[in-house]
């Protein structure tokens, strides 16, 4: 991987291998030295040239690290983009650039007296970060239109806040290397006018961006060991932190004793639940962005409240500052000025896209939310008092019933907030100081994670007869091989408006995942009317285990697709278990008739107790042996033997001892059944060896008796035919989890086993429109097959795969 990184970013890699050699031999990495700094450093007093030094230092480890995220990222995308010298003179360009503009911006604050930017004169910064960033955001003119939007917003958003609540010089020149970016790219990057318009996912994701930078800014402000910027006081407002013991020492010293309890009260909650409570409104905030991420509209409603309230406060505060100027009125137009209108736009933004955060709640999950926070309220409620009644004697001075009482409401508040309230007492012992400090961190903490339950959660609500005209579809359009397990229990159904198309899907952690094809005439419509049923949602769409002809139409709405699984089809017109390649198949068949073993149909659902309990102990015992839980999703289990016209084959001796069973689901064509897939397969243990191919070969025989035209004995996941294409890096990693999932599931021996009967192969495809969802994508598949896997079991498998993953690799003589 290294060297492939050298080979596609050359200039990148000499870049970060030279900015590290430096900063070791000069000691920078651990911190740059005033010296250091004074003769490289780029600032107002400093010598032109210093401006390309500077770029060859870092003011800190930190400073080094995040810098090489940033380059290892953007450059090699860069130097693929415009090559490495064209990607050179733009990293320069916006260095050099960007530090003049800062340092013009800073000569001019010193000349309009404006004081944050008066403080920076006289300092001086280093670091590739200023060309970093301007070259992400020239780089965004060559990106696709989503990614360009994001990036932008995502970079010039970080910078800013850098810029305004940590306030440094090198923060100033970050966000004008920004600016020269975007110039740059402007003028000479621009590939051509077309603009598509912003989809409805992407104005939602856009929007929650700018929330959750409102309420990062105050918190990269308190992080701050030493904050500079010109809204750095707007902190102590949106995340409260505890009072400094030299505050506290100083109003103690003076007259003011119900500040001094008060502040004495919030000296002395823990470091952890102090932090917690100081960061809720950023948290509130940060919350409520990924509700609108996913379109909720409790999400935007309760955004809007809280921008609405928080103009108003800081309106209030910001009036009375203002009687009071001590600078510059371009210093309180900025100062005070900015903190009112950020709300402000946010307001104005939520108004203007009202209409995309139109995903509710069901009422059942509203009643459920307020339920469990009024009951979370009453428990921590009755806790605190009861509980600190008990232990009154850790209180000082003692409180009684009714004193604690009164002080409930305040256990709710922040810290920091505790001086708009009187106080009374404070906790010393550890029972008391646990109720004091802790009952309104849970709280909160117990809110917070219903919100983002509410966020994340999906209700989706389908009923008997949506379920009931897909079965009528399914049996009248007909499908793929895979067409029934649509009617499963756990699916979901969406329509076209016309109701004569229907996808049957689940959604596993906001990714909606369809069961094989859609079914009916117009697929192509289909897939586009449920994606766009998706993002409605807040869900993104994943067609899984398609065929050939969904991949390439879903290809000509800009998907990509990727093989899954390999469908194994049998051809029932012609066969006959004749020639040397069938041999296996016939020598099943053959031990089968000497040992008295004959294939029996029957359905689950009336059978006799005597063979359904059979059956249940062969699954049981298979489970036990593999000690992980069976795999749902497109495999069935014993649930799903029982549906209408599911037919089971047994194998069965003649004292009416199960060896084993397959179940076979019919495939639909113009109202009649054509075909049967293979689904359910279970052995008993000692049972008859070779019953797997006896009951797949009479099966075979007895449904082509019956005029089927085809058998398929279904896909095996995460195995495939090898074709000869040359696979892409996704295909290979699927390709991998397959080998290491092999000890555990055996997907690449099912499949090998399949081969006996000379199957026709059909690949299975995963179809998705967004790669950058793939992870999500990867955990809901997983999560879809293994919804009962529990900790012990994950490790258990976990374990397997590491075991499988290191004999892998010493097997191929390479080491990690």
């Amino acid at each position: 991987m290294i060297a492939r990184l050298f080979r596609t970013a050359p200039l990148t890699c000499a870049f970060l291998i030279v900015f590290w050699t430096v900063g070791a031999l000069t000691g920078a990495i651990t911190g740059a030295s005033d010296d250091l700094l004074a003769r490289t450093g780029f600032g107002t007093g400093s010598p032109l040239w210093t401006v390309l030094t500077s770029a060859l230092w870092s003011m800190d480890l930190l400073g080094y690290v995040a810098t090489t995220v940033l380059l290892l990222v953007a450059g090699p995308l860069a130097e693929r983009s415009f090559g490495a010298a064209r990607t050179a003179v733009i990293f320069l360009a916006t260095h050099v650039l960007g530090s003049f503009l800062g340092l013009g911006l800073v000569l001019i604050g010193r000349d309009l007296h404006f004081g944050w930017l008066e403080s920076l004169v006289g300092e001086v910064a280093a670091g590739p970060s200023i060309g970093g960033v301007g070259l992400v955001l020239a780089l965004t003119f060559r990106m696709p239109p989503l990614w360009r939007r994001r990036v932008r917003l995502m970079m010039i958003l970080s910078v800013l806040v850098l810029t305004l609540w940590s306030g440094w010089l090198e923060d100033l020149l970050r966000l004008s290397g920004g600016v020269a970016g975007l110039l740059i790219g402007a003028l000479f990057l621009k590939n051509g006018p077309v603009q598509k318009a912003r989809s409805l996912q992407e104005t939602r994701v856009l929007v929650a961006l700018l929330l959750a930078a409102s309420a990062l800014g105050p918190v990269v402000s308190m992080m701050s060991p030493y904050p500079n910027g010109p809204l750095w006081w707007f902190a102590d407002v949106v995340a409260v932190a505890q009072p400094s013991q030299e505050d506290v020492d100083a109003v103690c010293g003076s007259d003011m004793i119900e500040l001094c309890r008060t502040m004495m009260v919030q000296l002395s909650y823990g470091r952890f639940p102090a932090l917690v409570m100081s960061l809720l409104p950023a948290l509130l905030l940060l919350v409520l962005a990924e509700g609108l991420r996913r379109g909720r509209r409790f999400a935007w409603r309760a955004a809007l409240v809280f921008n609405v309230a928080f103009a108003a406060f800081i309106g209030s505060y910001v009036v009375y500052v203002a009687q009071f100027p001590d600078a510059s009125l371009l210093e309180l137009a900025v100062s005070f000025g900015v903190p009112m209108l950020a709300p402000l736009a946010i307001i104005v933004v939520l108004l203007l896209t009202r209409k995309h955060f139109d995903v509710r709640l069901p009422r059942h999950a509203v009643v459920k939310f307020w339920r469990f926070t009024a009951i979370s309220v009453a428990l921590l409620s009755v806790l605190y008092v009861f509980g600190g009644y008990l232990v009154r004697d850790q209180f000082t001075p003692e409180p009684g019933f009714g004193a604690l009482l009164a002080d409930l409401p305040t256990r709710f508040l922040p810290p920091g907030y505790l001086d708009l309230v009187p106080l009374q007492f404070s906790a010393e012992g550890f029972v008391g100081a646990l109720l004091f400090e802790y009952t309104g961190v849970v709280f909160w903490l117990i809110v917070l994670a219903g919100l983002l339950m509410a966020s994340w959660r999906t209700w989706p609500s389908s009923c008997e007869e949506a379920a009931t005209h897909a079965r009528e579809l399914m049996q009248r359009h007909g499908g793929s091989s895979l067409s029934y397990m649509t009617t499963w229990r756990g699916n979901q159904y969406w329509f076209t408006p016309d109701g004569e198309t229907a996808i049957a899907y689940r959604v596993v952690a906001t990714i909606a995942l369809t069961v094989g094809d859609p079914i009916g005439p117009a697929r192509v419509d289909a897939v586009r009317g449920f994606a766009e049923f998706c993002a409605q949602n807040g869900w993104t769409p994943c067609l899984y285990s398609v065929g050939a002809e969904t991949r390439a139409a879903v290809e000509s709405l800009g998907w990509s697709a990727v093989q899954v699984a390999e469908d194994t089809m049998i051809e029932l017109d012609q066969l006959s278990f004749t020639g040397k390649k069938w041999q296996d198949v016939r020598t099943a068949l053959n031990k089968a008739a000497k040992a008295g073993i004959t294939a029996e149909w029957c359905t689950y659902a009336d059978a006799p107790y005597a063979i359904t309990d059979q059956i249940r102990s062969i699954s049981a015992e298979w489970v036990a042996d593999k000690g992980l839980p069976e795999m749902g999703f497109t495999l069935g289990g014993l649930e799903e033997l029982a549906g209408d016209g599911v037919r089971c084959l047994l194998a069965v001796d003649g004292d009416r001892t199960v060896h084993g069973i397959t179940s076979w689901l019919p495939v639909y064509a113009d109202g009649e059944i054509v075909g049967w897939t293979l689904d359910f397969m279970r052995r008993r243990t000692h049972g008859f060896r070779g019953s797997m191919e006896f009951l797949i070969a009479s099966a075979a025989q007895q449904l082509q008796a019956e005029g089927a035209r085809f058998l398929s004995l279904s896909g095996a996941p995460l195995a495939r035919l090898d074709r000869g294409e040359r696979p892409r890096a996704l295909q290979r990693v699927l390709d991998f989890t397959g080998q290491v999932l092999e000890p555990v599931y055996g997907f690449r021996s099912l499949f090998a086993f399949k081969a006996k009967f000379q199957p026709t192969y059909q690949p299975m495809f995963m179809a998705y429109p967004d790669s950058a969802a793939l992870p999500r994508i990867a955990n809901a598949v997983s999560r879809a097959y293994l919804p009962h896997l529990n900790a012990r079991q994950g490790l258990r498998l976990a374990s397997k795969m590491i075991i499988r993953t290191r004999e892998r690799v010493t097997t191929h003589g390479r080491t990690r």
